[in-house]
């Protein structure tokens, strides 16, 4: 975790399922220093998903994608845990999320409030059809994104309906 060309990078991952994963676990390969950050009432979704490790019980898409990160339980929706995440914020180069448009900033840190704690942070913020525009508020889902774009209509057999690629190719992509 503490080789590579990105070994002096600190990042915080407000992530979930596989697109905001996926982008800090790429950065960790790479020697960033990432902390995903979980909700403590459940954690990500995806320790849940795909075939189990026999060692632990852990689904293979976890291992994946929490590979090289340090994990941390805490609700940043209570004073408490604001203030852990303003410390947090104020020593990292990058802040992963991946939430639909408003969430952060319904919790009053959004981005201008980030970047009064770090004006050098630098921000990802994946959503599934932009922060703005006429679609922001559509709930968003990988294999909503695939046919929107054309994929799965690209997948398939030419005399049949369009079908899903078989990975989340939206997630892995947008990741």
């Amino acid at each position: 975790m503490s080789q590579g060309p990105l070994k002096n990078m600190s990042i915080i991952e407000l992530g979930h399922v596989i697109a905001g994963p996926l982008a800090a676990t790429l950065l960790a390969d790479f020697g960033a220093k990432v902390i995903k950050v979980e909700n403590p009432r459940g954690g990500d979704m995806m320790r849940d998903l795909g075939p189990k490790a026999q060692d632990d019980g852990l689904g293979g898409w976890w291992k994946t994608l929490a590979r090289n990160k340090r994990i941390l339980a805490l609700n940043w929706k209570t004073p408490g845990g604001r203030a852990i995440l303003r410390r947090m914020v104020e020593a990292s180069d990058v802040l992963i999320e991946i939430f639909r448009p408003g969430v952060l900033e319904r919790a009053d840190i959004g981005p201008d409030v980030l970047h009064r704690w770090n004006p050098n942070l630098i921000s990802l913020r994946i959503s599934g059809y932009g922060q703005d525009g006429p679609m922001k508020k559509t709930p968003a889902f990988g294999r909503a994104a695939e046919a929107m774009s054309g994929l799965a209509h690209l997948t398939g057999y030419p005399d049949g309906p369009p079908m899903h690629p078989g990975f989340p190719a939206a997630d892995s992509t947008s990741g």
